[in-house]
């Protein structure tokens, strides 16, 4: 298919959009990593100068080029923590993973309430109303797959925390091997079509959007 300028100036504005919501999410996602651990008692994120809101700090440089090239994936750089440092020993990794995606939650929220505010009054192609809706399903997306209990996503520190003493071969088999299973089933669901993530991710968004009465200003997202 060959666009015409004219559609190619129509689009890029919301390409711009969607690059600049998927950057903050992913900032503020990794910025709550390091906040949650400065809170339980470790530096290690502060020191490196990650205790802070500029997006540019968290930046992983191939995640980065993924959104810049507009895949509309990407990933920043893992928040730094010492769980020895943790106030609490058996919990504070899982509790510090969870604040990542504990901020995809509140970033939801608080772009729902914004769509509710803007939607009606500036209009379905007002390009604040396209960002907002854009920040929403990054968030909800965000959420959901990093509660997969797979190394290295947040969720996979719970299910280690909540595993008992005896698990300890699975917990050392998913230290060893979870990335490479998490890499094969997404492989597995995008490459080869067979559906693992995306019924998952598909089903958790619209229970999200139903949950936050989002469906009527989504439009066509």
């Amino acid at each position: 298919m060959i666009f015409g300028i004219d559609s190619i100036l129509t689009q890029f504005p919301v390409f711009i959009a969607g690059v600049v919501a998927l950057i903050l999410c992913i900032g503020f996602h990794e910025f709550s990593h390091v906040l949650v651990a400065h809170s339980l008692g470790d530096n290690t994120g502060k020191d490196a100068g990650r205790l802070t809101l500029n997006p540019l700090k968290h930046l992983d440089p191939i995640g980065t080029v993924l959104i810049l090239l507009g895949a509309f994936i990407g990933w920043g750089k893992p928040a730094p923590f010492n769980p020895t440092n943790l106030r609490y020993k058996r919990y504070g990794s899982a509790i510090v993973a969870l604040g990542g995606p504990a901020s995809n939650l509140v970033m939801l929220m608080l772009s729902s309430v914004a769509l509710r505010i803007f939607f009606g009054a500036l209009g379905t192609d007002n390009l604040l109303v396209v960002f907002l809706q854009i920040f929403a399903i990054i968030n909800a997306s965000l959420l959901l797959f990093n509660l997969i209990p797979l190394p290295p996503l947040d969720g996979s520190w719970l299910l280690l925390a909540l595993l008992p003493r005896s698990a300890d071969p699975l917990r050392d088999f998913l230290h060893r091997y979870g990335w490479y299973i998490l890499i094969g089933v997404i492989l597995a669901d995008f490459v080869l079509g067979i559906r693992i993530i995306t019924p998952y991710l598909s089903w958790g968004i619209d229970l999200l959007v139903r949950v936050f009465g989002l469906g009527p200003y989504l439009g066509g997202i």
